[in-house]
Parts: C-alpha cells; sequence; structure tokens
C-alpha cells in the first residue's frame, strides 16, 4: 500500500511540474527576438606548425554578446532543424603567461542554434574581430590584431527565457601583414556563459 501511494504521489508531482518543464523552441528563437549573452574563456596557444619555438601563451578572455534572431527557426522538417543569430560582441583577452599583455577589440558573431532536443540545444559559431593589443611576441608585434575564431557548444535551457552554454572554440590572431613579425598563433579556448532572451 505504501509503495503503491509513493509511486502515486511521484505521478502527480512529475505532472504538475511537466507543464513548467516543458520547452518551446518556436516561441524561444522566435523572428526579432534579441539575445544578451555573458561569457568567459580561458585559452592556451599549441604549436600546430610543429615551430621550434613558440610563446606558449595563456589566456583568459571576457566578453558581452548583443544579438538578434534576424529569421524564424528554419529547416523544420530537417536534421538541421534551427536557428540563426547575429551579434556584436566587445571582447577582452588578457594574456598572462609568459607575460602580461591584452587584446581588446569587437567582434561580429554568427551562431547557428541547432533545435530538434528540446531544451538542450547544440550549436556552431564563428567571428571575426579586430582590436588593439600590446602583445610583443615572436608570433606577433603591433598594436592592432585581428582575432578569428570558430567553435562548437550546446546550450541548456534552465528556463524558456535563459540558456546556461559551454564550448570549445579554435582561435587565430594575427595583424594581416599591417607589420612585421606577423607569423600569428593558434589557440585552443574553452568558453562558457549564459544567455538572457527577450522577445
Amino acid at each position: 500500500m505504501r509503495v503503491r501511494w509513493i509511486a502515486t504521489t511521484l505521478a502527480l508531482l512529475l505532472a504538475a511540474a511537466a507543464p513548467g518543464w516543458a520547452f518551446d523552441a518556436e516561441e524561444t528563437f522566435k523572428k526579432g527576438t534579441f539575445i544578451l549573452s555573458g561569457e568567459g574563456g580561458y585559452g592556451w596557444q599549441f604549436n600546430d606548425e610543429h615551430l621550434r619555438h613558440t610563446s606558449n601563451l595563456e589566456f583568459y578572455d571576457v566578453g558581452a554578446r548583443f544579438s538578434v534572431l534576424p529569421l524564424e527557426p528554419l529547416g523544420r522538417a530537417h536534421f538541421w532543424y534551427g536557428a540563426l543569430e547575429l551579434g556584436l560582441e566587445p571582447l577582452y583577452q588578457h594574456y598572462t603567461t609568459p607575460k602580461q599583455a591584452f587584446w581588446a577589440g569587437l567582434s561580429g558573431v554568427v551562431r547557428y542554434h541547432f533545435l530538434a532536443l528540446g531544451r538542450f540545444v547544440p550549436y556552431v559559431e564563428i567571428a571575426g574581430s579586430a582590436g588593439g593589443t600590446d602583445l610583443e611576441i615572436p608570433e606577433i608585434n603591433s598594436a592592432f590584431a585581428f582575432l578569428v575564431f570558430g567553435g562548437l557548444g550546446a546550450s541548456f535551457f534552465v528556463s524558456d527565457k535563459t540558456a546556461l552554454y559551454l564550448g570549445y572554440r579554435l582561435q587565430h590572431v594575427s595583424n594581416g601583414n599591417t607589420s612585421k613579425p606577423n607569423r600569428g598563433f593558434e589557440s585552443n579556448v574553452v568558453v562558457g556563459g549564459i544567455s538572457f532572451y527577450f522577445p
């Protein structure tokens, strides 16, 4: 009798909670929605060219992205069912190793969200940035540098309008041959953040 009572109680609680746990991707990602995101990351240089000497950079970064969903969700009957996000992100990157330095600038970000998995929303992204820096290393030594990245990750919606996300980015920094040296460098970056959706 006690087991049946516990099972019935649990079933009623789950039934009551289900509407609150339901997630309508079409509503959250509808056209015209504004997204405000705050994020932070940690990165480290890797030697993809197998050079004898690199600077072994390590850094952290912080950014705030202001985005909009310009279209209704795409491809409802296809595996790529998702939503396109376009945004601008002021980004600050602080280098801690081998010495203190910074890069700061503005990024244009394109992110595509895959919507078929409910509250779990994978994404892919690309970004291009331009900004100022005081890096003085063999790979780059200039007051101006481009920063580009591509990445992937996933958001988890803790409510209909709030998501936590975690991702990986492959990043490249160089000055576009505006000065010498300009070998540039690549980095792995792990990023985490929170996004708020405003219809």
